[in-house]
């Protein structure tokens, strides 16, 4: 009972916190190519018309932070100010002779490779520039695969709120429930960034996550 009302009171406190900021610093991590910017992307065509960053099948195509600020979003007759916070494809190896193989020079690919390290630390390091936090995953992937392990537990010991995106189910091996086994202590939400399917359901999670 005790926790329960510790808990009530924390979700009041966050509620009447993000409502009068009105402006939500909004993380996106993830593994590498799991959709990060893809989804960031298509959220800002939806609200203000214009993308945020580079989208490729090479790895670590984004390799430094970009913020979108004041993307004003709309749900259920509420609307909030967010700042997007692109980060990083997290991994705990990055070898430059992996992005050889997308015919880049060893000396581009060794360049990448040192950019890609250099922009994982400061996607850590963003945790602490963050209201609320996606975690996009892979859908057609082990979930266990792709989570460093060290990000949830920063997630965690911050009490950062986490909604947990199932990307990629416009395809046929995704599975949202192999993503919720994984970790059933987060809200999951499934969806297709790049076709855009469910996003009206993903706003009003996202809005639950803030709330």
């Amino acid at each position: 009972m005790v926790v329960h009302k510790i808990g009530a009171w924390f979700g009041r406190f966050f509620s009447k916190l993000f409502l009068r900021k009105k402006k939500v610093r909004l993380g996106f991590y993830g593994p590498v190519n799991a959709g990060k910017s893809t989804l960031a992307n298509k959220i800002c065509k939806d609200w203000i018309g214009e993308e945020m960053s580079v989208v490729s099948k090479i790895p670590h195509e984004t390799r430094e932070i970009k913020v979108k600020e004041m993307v004003r979003i709309k749900s259920g007759g509420k609307e909030l100010d967010f700042n997007l916070v692109d980060t990083p494809g997290i991994a705990t190896k990055i070898d430059y002779q992996d992005f050889m193989k997308y015919k880049l020079s060893e000396k581009q690919a060794k360049e990448r490779a040192k950019e890609a390290t250099k922009g994982v630390i400061e996607a850590i390091k963003w945790l602490e520039n963050v209201d609320c936090v996606l975690v996009i995953l892979d859908a057609t992937a082990n979930p266990y695969d792709q989570v460093n392990i060290t990000i949830i537990g920063n997630l965690a010991a911050r009490n950062i709120p986490v909604l947990i995106v199932a990307n990629k189910t416009d395809l046929k091996k995704s599975s949202i429930k192999r993503i919720e086994s994984a970790f059933p202590q987060y809200k999951v939400i499934g969806l297709s960034a790049r076709k855009g399917t469910n996003m009206k359901k993903f706003y009003k999670e996202l809005f639950n996550l803030v709330r």
